[in-house]
């Protein structure tokens, strides 16, 4: 189900990124529906119309939040998606990454593409001048992604997040711009 909105806001060998829209709920309900064994038990995105309609209007409609789809450039099926959560402006420049691959992108090194252009443009057109991303200690896949694309390990925080009806343990990782500039 390509897409015939928007232009991307940057574009990669194999992916682009483009903001999410309301419009994409039919591709990314589907998506999301195909990729629950994936996804399980790291994230719960939105599978029903209903819930990806508030899903995307929060990332729509609050600045404190900036939400992306990795694209492929080869017919620009929705590969995966990453959020930019809690953004704190002033002297903080901040935000708190979130992510996931769809099933049939998973292993590509699509999302590690979709990672770099999202950084890239949060550092540039967005001013932040760091980049967190919370996981949780048993996540591989995820802590690969981080790793390779960069981030930094800072810390272990214990009963972080509730997720799956449990509070668990998350590893810290960041990311500034500096680092960015200097790798």
């Amino acid at each position: 189900m390509p897409h015939t909105g928007p232009h991307y806001l940057a574009e990669g060998p194999r992916v682009a990124i483009r903001h999410l829209a309301l419009a994409d709920g039919p591709e990314f309900t589907a998506r999301t529906r195909e990729s629950k064994d994936l996804h399980r038990p790291w994230l719960f995105p939105p599978d029903t119309d209903d819930a990806y309609a508030a899903y995307a209007s929060r990332l729509i409609e609050d600045p404190a939040k900036a939400g992306f789809l990795v694209c492929e450039k080869d017919g620009g099926d929705i590969a995966g998606f990453i959020n930019i959560n809690n953004i704190v402006r002033a002297g903080f420049q901040c935000g708190a990454l979130g992510y996931g691959a769809f099933a049939h992108a998973a292993g590509r090194g699509l999302m590690r593409e979709g990672l770099d252009l999202v950084i890239t443009y949060a550092f540039g057109p967005l001013g932040l001048h760091r980049l967190e991303i919370n996981v949780q200690p048993e996540n591989a896949a995820s802590i690969a992604l981080a790793r390779g694309a960069g981030f930094r390990l800072e810390g272990f925080s214990p009963d972080m997040l509730y997720i799956d009806g449990a509070w668990r343990d998350h590893e810290r990782w960041a990311l500034t711009a500096e680092m960015r500039a200097t790798a």
